[in-house]
């Protein structure tokens, strides 16, 4: 694992929220943080509404990570473009990420419960 990126049980249940519909919320997400950036919130996928994210064609890369995927959300007004993004195969050491969604907090609003 990369010696700045920390991954750690988030303290407290966490919501995500977009177009007015609660996406979903976990006691189990992870939080990730990486140097000087802001942490991050992975949601575990079971606990999300995943009829909601539609895959993207949109991917990059991160040298510690890996490989990321990206999902557009779909809400009844609009489509919110590469929303959400996901590492199915993470790199050796960040496998923890692996099967957890995390999302643009520009892009949908991410809070803690």
């Amino acid at each position: 694992m990369a010696d700045h990126i920390k991954i750690r049980p988030a303290p407290r249940p966490w919501v995500v929220r977009a177009g007015g519909a609660v996406l979903g919320e976990s006691a189990r997400a992870l939080e990730l943080t990486e140097g000087d950036y802001p942490p991050v919130i992975y949601f575990p996928r079971e606990d999300l509404a995943m009829a909601f994210l539609d895959p993207s064609p949109t991917r990059s890369t991160c040298p510690y990570k890996g490989e990321a995927s990206y999902f557009n959300i779909v809400a009844e007004a609009e489509t919110i473009r590469d929303a959400a993004w996901s590492y199915e195969t993470p790199k050796a050491g960040m496998e923890q990420i692996a099967g957890h969604i995390a999302f643009y907090p520009g892009k949908v609003t991410v809070e803690e419960v």
